[in-house]
């Protein structure tokens, strides 16, 4: 989940979860454990499967519902997911902080306009502290504007949620790039990172 650069081509002021300086930060680092593959997509990629426990999926549905309020360009929907004390493009010397400024630099992102984001979730990792939890998952980056040298990316967000423990309701806090976007050739073929990317044992919400 920053809007900013998760390309480096991106406005500083759209920073995005994807964008974030596409740094590859990462606050809990999942490259040391692979999860096990799961069928192969339609490019004999394997997908996938990820074993997650009840209250990993509710923050993976929770991702989701964050991805749909931008598929949507519903700003009220997105604001209600971010804290309060939210940090995003998390780690760069630009990041937005607060909800109203993380909102602010999602204007043109939730608006589809300039660029058109699309997430998923995909791994969801809970610690010792139960009302703590990391999100990872897959992006889609488009840019339809005529003479765009790539018009379509695909890279990896990493985001840290956090539960309140009066509501129960999970907000993200940190959010900010994990793996930088790379073009991809088709938006076939960015559905199909996308696809390899998900989790398969989560429930849709």
């Amino acid at each position: 989940m920053t809007a900013a650069a998760r390309v480096a081509t991106v406005p500083a002021a759209t920073s995005w979860r994807l964008v974030g300086s596409l740094a590859g930060l990462a606050f809990v680092s999942l490259a040391t454990g692979q999860p096990a593959a799961g069928p192969s997509d339609a490019d004999g990629r394997p997908t996938l499967k990820v074993v997650h426990t009840a209250r990993e999926c509710a923050v993976w549905q929770r991702e989701a519902s964050f991805a749909r309020s931008v598929e949507r360009h519903d700003a009220a929907a997105f604001a209600e997911h971010v804290h309060p004390g939210a940090v995003f493009n998390a780690g760069d010397v630009a990041a937005e902080r607060g909800r109203e400024a993380v909102v602010a630099s999602w204007a043109g992102i939730i608006a589809g306009e300039p660029l058109i984001l699309r997430w998923r979730p995909g791994v969801v990792q809970i610690g010792g502290d139960p009302d703590i939890a990391v999100s990872r998952g897959p992006f889609i980056l488009e840019d339809p504007r005529p003479g765009a040298a790539s018009r379509w990316r695909v890279g990896q967000f990493q985001s840290v949620w956090v539960r309140d423990r009066a509501s129960g309701v999970w907000r993200v806090l940190f959010d900010a790039g994990a793996v930088p976007p790379r073009p991809v050739e088709s938006l076939d073929a960015a559905w199909r990172y996308l696809a390899a990317n998900s989790p398969l044992d989560c429930p849709a919400s």
